[in-house]
């Protein structure tokens, strides 16, 4: 059975286990419904050109994983940012692990969508945010048809919350493949702060698919910091679908880090409705083999003197497969916006690919608004000079390649997140480094 087809089963059963009387149920038989028209994308599709879903559609997924893998710590620590003290949302195959987890309701909500979703003391949140930025698409609909677990978080106004909030899915290999669907809803109200670290960690080699979408929501004076870390196994793909919605004043950053995986498709969506917003989208990208990451972003410019900053670096070794598609819309009424995108890619290997397209759709004249893409490799003069100063040749392109990363990682307002990210890079890249950044 095809995976479409196998899912349009299961929504039956789903419908069964959940309130159908709600207002969600109503939102989820319309994404079903859509998602039913749609199918998944194919290559045919401009915004899916460069990426083919093909080879992971055809593992024979368990949508609703009934075997429970116990986890403990010890065996999943090394996956936390653990040096320092942090809220944490943790789910092990799709399902909440309260051991795991630390959450809290003082004066703000950290907690689960599915009670989010269930429980009348959030209906007003819920009926006011749910649903209402994310695209209707393929895999977004899809997600929707079947959202119910996720991270819920939400923060009143003039909160700024003291530690940061990881959300991590473990994936344990109960199934022979496993497919998860988490959707997380993230409110930040007036002249709130919080930090945010999200990772998805496959600790099987079975196939994993994980379609993720995730709504944030800043309002006016709020600053949201979101940092993606994606390092997982060769067997496992993840399709993240985020959207981001900002009021005046507001200041979004997402940092995404993408070192592993089979196949990892990024959409990050932004839509800034209000003035004086600044938003930031930066990421780092390290990988080999046949591995396949595509940034897809998304910011569109409605009202008059806002920021958007896109700093996206790759590194592509062997066969590798990089894309960045970085679309930034200025409407008519958006004068005095200041737009700057900019992809630099390194290919170490002559078989590894980069396919860019940065673009710029502008309806406003008083504008200033640039872009800029290079690929290329390893400047060799720059090398054989730190070469003739004692520095064998691994070290030294390890040196290059970290101050070639270093412009994006030095944004990071973790210290230990920044940490994290350069052992990680130092490990991708085999050597051991005597500094930190």
């Amino acid at each position: 059975m095809e995976l479409k087809d196998k899912l349009i089963a299961s929504y039956v059963a789903f419908e069964n286990d959940i309130d159908t009387s709600s207002d969600i149920h109503e939102i989820r038989s319309k994404a079903f419904q859509n998602f039913e028209g749609l199918g998944f994308p194919t290559k045919k599709l401009e915004a899916w050109k460069y990426t083919s879903l093909n080879s992971i559609l055809k593992q024979d997924y368990s949508l609703f994983p009934n075997k429970e893998n116990s986890i403990q710590l010890a065996d999943v620590q090394k996956y936390f940012i653990h040096d320092i003290d942090t809220y944490k949302l943790v789910f092990i195959d799709g399902k909440y692990s309260s051991f795991l987890s630390e959450t809290t309701h003082d004066t703000f909500d950290v907690c689960l969508m599915s009670s989010a979703l269930a429980k009348p003391k959030y209906k007003a949140v819920i009926e006011n945010y749910f649903n209402k930025i994310a695209r209707k698409d393929n895999l977004t609909s899809l997600n929707t048809a079947f959202a119910n677990e996720g991270a819920y978080i939400y923060i009143p106004r003039n909160v700024e919350v003291e530690k940061p909030i990881q959300i991590i899915n473990f994936t344990t290999g109960s199934e022979a493949a496993t497919m998860l669907q988490p959707r997380n809803l993230i409110v930040v109200e007036q002249n709130a702060h919080v930090q945010i670290i999200e990772r998805h960690q496959s600790l099987t080699s079975n196939p994993v698919l994980t379609n993720a979408v995730t709504e944030i929501f800043a309002a006016k004076d709020a600053t949201v910091d979101i940092y993606k870390i994606q390092n997982d196994h060769k067997t496992a793909s993840l399709i993240d679908n985020s959207y981001i919605e900002q009021k005046s004043n507001s200041v979004v950053s997402v940092h995404t880090f993408s070192f592993g995986g089979n196949i990892t498709r990024n959409n990050l969506n932004f839509y800034q409705r209000g003035e004086h917003i600044d938003s930031i989208l930066k990421g780092i990208t390290i990988i080999e083999g046949k591995q396949h990451v595509d940034h897809h972003t998304m910011v569109q410019h409605i009202e008059p003197n806002c920021e958007s900053h896109q700093d996206y670096k790759g590194i592509f070794d062997e066969r590798s497969t990089g894309v960045f598609n970085g679309k930034v819309i200025v409407n008519k009424e958006a004068q005095k916006t200041n737009a700057y995108q900019k992809n630099n890619n390194i290919l170490v290997s002559d078989r590894a690919t980069i396919n860019a397209k940065p673009q710029l759709e502008i309806f406003a004249d008083d504008v200033k608004c640039s872009h800029g893409c290079t690929i290329g490799q390893l400047d060799d003069e720059a090398l054989f000079y730190m070469q003739q100063r004692g520095i064998p040749e691994k070290e030294g392109k390890a040196l290059l390649m970290f101050a070639f990363a270093n412009t994006v990682l030095e944004s990071v307002k973790i210290p230990e997140v920044k940490q994290r990210i350069a052992k990680i890079i130092a490990n991708k890249l085999n050597v051991k480094m005597g500094f930190e950044l």
